[in-house]
This record gives C-alpha cells, sequence and structure tokens, in this order.
C-alpha cells in the first residue's frame, strides 16, 4: 500500500486578454475550477498505475467535490479530514499569450493533525510506502512514525525548501528531485546521501542512482509533441512509486513512469491528463 500524505488543492483558473496591473480590474473571458495539489495528482497517478492508495490529507467544508473526485480516480479517501479551514486552493490567471500569474492559499493543507496521521499508519506495516511532498505540515513526524513501523518512504521535494529537506532526509529512502532542485540542494547541503535518489530532466529522461550500487542508471524520455507539461512530475512520481511498491525493479519502474510522464504532456491538464496503466503497457509496446 502506498500513503500519502499530500496537498489537496482547487485549482481555479481564469482566462484573460492580460494580466492585470496594479489597480486594475480585467474581465475573465472563461473560467474553470479543477483538482490540483501534488499530492491529490500524485495519489491519483499511483491509483491509475495500479496501487493501492491511501490519501491522508484535509479540506474544508467547501472540499466535498475534491474528495469525490480523488474517490472516483480509485484513491482511497477515508483519511482525509473535513475541518473548519477552508481547502487550499489557488487562483491562476492566464493571459491569451499563456503566461500566468498565481496565488496559493494552503488553507487544510498546513492543518493536519498528528492524530489523523497517526490514525491513517496504524494501517500500514513492512513493505508499505509512504509518500510525501512540500505543501503540508507533518512531514517530520510522519517519516519518524512511518520509519518506525518499517515502511519505505519517499519524497518528492517540491515546492523546494532547503529546512524542509534537511529535516526529513535522515528518514527518506526515495528522494525525488527535478534537475533545478538537485543542484540547488547540492549548493545548500552538499553530496546528496539516501538510499535512493532520482533526479528527472524534463526531455533528457531521468537519472537515478542507489547508494550501494555504483552504476547510474538513465532513462531516456520518449519522444512526443507536448501540449502541457502541468502535473509531468506528479504523474512520474505516482508511478514511479507504484511500480516499486507492486515489486518492479527500478529499471522496469522508471521506464513505466518515464512513459506516463510523456503521455501526459500530450494532454491538457494535470490530473485529467494522467493515464491508466493499460495506456502505458500499449505505449510501452511500441518502443
Amino acid at each position: 500500500m502506498i500513503f500519502n500524505l499530500g496537498s489537496i488543492n482547487a485549482d481555479r483558473v481564469y482566462r484573460v486578454a492580460h494580466l492585470p496591473r496594479a489597480g486594475e480590474t480585467v474581465a475573465a473571458q472563461g473560467y474553470a475550477r479543477l483538482l490540483g495539489g501534488k499530492g491529490a495528482n500524485q495519489s491519483i497517478s499511483g491509483a491509475r498505475a495500479g496501487g493501492q492508495v491511501v490519501h491522508i490529507g484535509a479540506v474544508g467544508a467547501d472540499g466535498d467535490w475534491m474528495v469525490a473526485a480523488l474517490a472516483d480516480a480509485g484513491v482511497d479517501v477515508r483519511h482525509v479530514r473535513r475541518g473548519p479551514v477552508v481547502s487550499g486552493h489557488a487562483v491562476v490567471t492566464v493571459e491569451e499569450g499563456g503566461e500566468n500569474a498565481i496565488v496559493i492559499h494552503a488553507g487544510a493543507n498546513w492543518a493536519l493533525r498528528l492524530q489523523d496521521v497517526e490514525a491513517a499508519l496504524a494501517e500500514a506495516g513492512p513493505g508499505d510506502w509512504l509518500l510525501m511532498q512540500n505543501e503540508t505540515n507533518l512531514h517530520v513526524e510522519a517519516a519518524r512514525m512511518a520509519e518506525a513501523k518499517g515502511l519505505c518512504i519517499a519524497y518528492s521535494a517540491a515546492p523546494f525548501d532547503v529546512a524542509a529537506v534537511r529535516a526529513v532526509l535522515p528518514h527518506v529512502t526515495l528522494l525525488m528531485l527535478n534537475e533545478g532542485e538537485a543542484a540547488q540542494m547540492a549548493r545548500e547541503m552538499g553530496e546528496i546521501a539516501v538510499p535512493m535518489l532520482c533526479v528527472t530532466r524534463g526531455a533528457r529522461g531521468v537519472l537515478w542512482t542507489e547508494a550501494d550500487v555504483r552504476e547510474t542508471v538513465t532513462i531516456p524520455a520518449p519522444k512526443v509533441v507536448a501540449v502541457d507539461t502541468t502535473g509531468a512530475g506528479d504523474t512520474f512520481a505516482g508511478y514511479l512509486v507504484a511500480g516499486l511498491a507492486a515489486g518492479l525493479e527500478p529499471r522496469a519502474a522508471l521506464r513505466r513512469a518515464v512513459s506516463a510522464a510523456a503521455i501526459s504532456v500530450t494532454r491538457p491538464g494535470a490530473s485529467g491528463a494522467i493515464p491508466m496503466a493499460a495506456e502505458v503497457a500499449a505505449f510501452l509496446a511500441q518502443e
């Protein structure tokens, strides 16, 4: 099982002729309300990859539709708490040329309670995985609990914050970074020492290293025509952890995850663009 301590956001997207300047009011030409948040995206990715995913998170009274969307995607939402704090959300304005301006409010994502994490992880045991990102509180506490119970701990260190990474790193089994985050972490902390390290490089694929194996595995990215790269990293992370949790060797899990991410960028949106396992299998069969 994969226990994902993760964010759940409502993305409120407004299409405008141009981004508003200070003091200016502009009329929206279009509006969409979408499920977002790195945690929600990664839970849906893991579930579509065939994993048994339990989401640990929180929403406000306005969040029922987001919980329902997670459940519809096959995610176990028994440990998503409804609380008194407004749900996490982002206000996104996008102009005709594609430039955007975003305001994010963490809301319920930063109001998680320790007892909720304890209740969820009471169901976990050796061989299970804890997946985390940097969009909620209680990372270190959850990692300590998971480590004590013999879980593997996967950490998608985004949005990148060196203090958060430094605090949770001693408990991490698998650290997932993009190229820029890896460079920043090396500058701030020196050598990155974890049992498993995965660095994504966009169209140039991924690098994988293990502490007890000298070989660096390089997985190239399939060539596709990208339409929207939003959520590609979350698609990759969910598929990778689901593959490892299912017992796949790293190289096989990485190929599957890279292919899933490649498919996702050919479609608009984030969680809605994540492919099903059968689509990824068909894609791999064509290589």
